[in-house]
């Protein structure tokens, strides 16, 4: 049976114990004070991906910043799946992927430059906000991490040889993913979803040189990068058991 919560957590950097007491920063303190308009005493639930998550009570509310009280542990720490996406940027939408890949449990997200990705550089700062508030919004129990942007060659470089990298072969030269994982080993993996205008065909070799890549096919339709990684990590997610578990908690009675 689910145990009611606050509606409204937050990511916080800071140990989580009984007693301690937490000043938020100006982003959050104002999001807490000014937009929800949340007062001394009323309850919020806050988890820093290491403690835990904790119900916390709002103490002190100032012009610039609001103290948390914490005090008891709502859910034991759990992590995500381990599975990394890669993916090239697209312009108007990187960060979209990113919120997408946070809600469907990527534990690592690694921006890639290819020949043909028209996004030439990001604002990891700003991915890396958009990756909070899509763990804070969708229950999930870590924020994951971002690497640095990247070249191709130097990502499949870097990459561990013990972890299978799937791509999307656009071209349509892969085997299914079905086939693919009823084959192999359940992890761990990567994903790695090309730009708007694919891969080239140089890239396309140097992938298939790659002992631990694996191409699949992505249907007979084209889809949009965006639309390729959502639907790719979905699927991996569905596989790898975990759509199986249901959600841990409901939301307490929203304030008047």
């Amino acid at each position: 049976m689910t145990q009611p919560k606050p509606d409204i957590r937050l990511y916080v950097p800071q140990p989580l114990v009984a007693g301690e007491r937490l000043t938020l920063g100006q982003g959050q303190s104002h999001y807490l004070a000014q937009v929800m308009r949340r007062k001394a005493g009323d309850s919020i639930a806050v988890f820093n991906g290491h403690d835990g998550e904790w119900l916390a009570s709002v103490e002190y509310v100032a012009k610039k910043s609001v103290t948390l009280e914490v005090s008891r542990l709502l859910r034991l720490q759990k992590r995500s799946p381990d599975l990394w996406l890669a993916f090239a940027p697209i312009k108007g939408k990187t960060e979209l992927v990113a919120e997408k890949a946070v809600e469907l449990g990527a534990s690592a997200l690694l921006p890639v430059f290819t020949r043909h990705a028209v996004v030439k550089s990001i604002n990891q700062e700003k991915l890396e906000a958009h990756a909070i508030e899509a763990a804070e919004q969708c229950e999930r129990m870590d924020v994951p991490r971002i690497e640095a942007f990247k070249d191709l060659p130097a990502l499949l470089a870097h990459w561990p040889e013990d972890r299978i990298l799937f791509y999307g072969d656009e071209s349509g030269g892969g085997t299914t993913l079905r086939l693919l994982l009823s084959s192999l080993p359940h992890g761990p993996f990567g994903l790695l979803i090309g730009p708007e205008g694919g891969f080239s065909a140089e890239e396309h070799r140097m992938l298939k040189s790659t002992p631990f890549v694996k191409p699949f096919g992505m249907g007979p339709r084209i889809l949009r990068a965006d639309t390729a990684a959502v639907a790719a990590l979905a699927c991996l997610q569905c596989w790898l058991g975990d759509w199986e578990e249901k959600p841990a908690c409901a939301p307490m009675e929203s304030h008047a």
